[in-house]
């Protein structure tokens, strides 16, 4: 028999009871009974099943376990993006890593009134990992849980913690997380895979008879968002002797027209003069004729048309290419000055280069 003394309270146990100051390095799921209140509960650490991992996930990992071990004060991480390009991937490994290094996870899943006051109670440092944020801490009933953890996220009680935040759109946070460092330090945004990244996956996934279709898959890839959950399906149909245009008739990848990319658009004349347009949301999929308006450096604009059959993915320049002879200029502006309208009426298309745009990204680009 074991007793437990509580203020004026008595409270007997089996000979199994072990009392511990610190929370051993391992993995706990919150758990909550309207008898007992919150506790936690033992849970199999999380694991890295990949073979390989790609990208920056080890680096970035190490960097938020090197931040955190010299602050002072609580650290917060938002993992931001898409389903299936890497943010369960990338909590695993920042999990893993955490334990190897003597610090216990705790994972949360859902909100329950109070749990903010039981996960400041803990004076351990410790990880806590809030999955899919945005949703299970999504407002209901006039109750905003995601307003009511900002508090504790600020928390200065002895113990530090490590806060990771995963969502699908950071855009359904808290307006007070984000752009918010001294709160959440770190956001990483995972994006999908770049041509790279494409080509490389399938390479080590895919036997060699068939690396053959690999360019097939990252021509696609830059004109539909691909996840690694799609590449792993292709490779999977590949290895099995299927051809791509077969494979991505069969697959669960369909077109919803919400995966169209961005692309920075130049059209380069036979007489010199370059024309750009930014940011410019198109579907390079389907065959129907696009048409955009192009501007040079002195503000003088023009409108292409082609069509988007005519666009071959160009490897080296990692850019899609669409050759003057599919390229219509049309230009009906009166010019005042004469010669330019000479010029500007009687150009010749090189050809048209979309380059994926920055504008895809989160962060800020600096140059």
């Amino acid at each position: 028999m074991k007793i437990i003394k509580t203020g004026s309270t008595y409270q007997i146990y089996g000979e199994d009871l072990i009392v511990l100051d610190k929370l051993p390095a391992q993995t706990y799921k919150i758990g909550f009974s309207k008898f007992t209140g919150f506790f936690l509960e033992k849970q199999h650490d999380l694991e890295i099943k990949e073979d390989k991992i790609y990208g920056v996930h080890e680096e970035k990992a190490n960097k938020v376990l090197n931040r955190f071990e010299k602050s002072r004060k609580n650290l917060g991480v938002i993992l931001s993006g898409d389903k299936g390009i890497g943010k369960s991937l990338f909590a695993r490994l920042l999990s893993q890593k955490a334990i190897e290094n003597g610090i216990p996870v705790i994972l949360v899943d859902d909100f329950i009134p109070g749990i903010d006051d039981f996960l400041n109670d803990i004076k351990n440092e410790v990880l806590i990992l809030f999955d899919e944020f945005d949703k299970t801490f999504k407002s209901r009933d006039d109750v905003d849980p995601q307003a009511q953890m900002l508090s504790f996220f600020d928390g200065t009680s002895s113990g530090k913690k490590l806060f990771v935040v995963t969502c699908n759109e950071y855009r359904n946070l808290n307006e007070y997380m984000i752009n918010r460092p001294g709160r959440f330090h770190f956001h990483f945004r995972f994006e999908y895979p770049t041509a790279d990244e494409v080509r490389n996956y399938l390479t080590d996934k895919i036997d060699k008879k068939y690396f053959s279709e690999i360019n097939k898959v990252v021509s696609f890839s830059r004109k539909i968002k691909l996840n690694y959950d799609c590449l792993s399906a292709i490779a999977l149909e590949l290895n099995e002797g299927e051809k791509f245009e077969e494979t991505i008739k069969d697959l669960n990848i369909i077109n919803t027209h919400d995966r169209k990319r961005q692309y920075d658009v130049q059209l380069f004349t036979e007489e010199g003069i370059i024309f750009t347009s930014e940011n410019k949301e198109l579907d390079l999929l389907n065959g129907d004729t696009n048409d955009i308006w192009v501007e040079d450096s002195e503000g003088n604009s023009i409108n292409i048309e082609f069509s988007a059959d005519n666009a071959i993915f160009d490897n080296k320049q990692n850019s899609f290419i669409v050759y003057g002879n599919n390229v219509k200029i049309c230009d009906d502006y009166e010019y005042v000055d004469k010669a330019k309208e000479d010029i500007y009426k009687n150009l010749h298309c090189a050809y048209i280069k979309f380059s994926q745009s920055y504008n895809d990204y989160l962060h800020y680009k600096l140059i």
